[in-house]
């Protein structure tokens, strides 16, 4: 389980897949069939950066040893 905080420190989410669009990060919170839920987890200021961000994700889920992993999304 992935939870999420968004980077305006707004929402709190369960993320099932995170995407990088561009600068924008979003978070998949569901889908049926071709339709999904998606929440924008934050913009950043070049899309090398929302990769890098998404490589952070990855490196603490790899880290973990739980059920329960959390992440706050960074401010830059």
């Amino acid at each position: 389980m992935l939870w999420i905080a968004t980077q305006d420190d707004k929402s709190l989410i369960n993320a099932k897949e995170i995407t990088v669009d561009g600068k924008k990060i979003e978070g998949v919170m569901g889908s049926v069939s071709m339709a999904h839920w998606s929440k924008n987890l934050g913009k950043y200021e070049s899309n090398e950066r929302a990769i890098e961000i998404l490589n952070e994700i990855f490196v603490k889920i790899e880290e973990s040893n739980g059920f329960s992993v959390t992440y706050t999304m960074p401010e830059k």
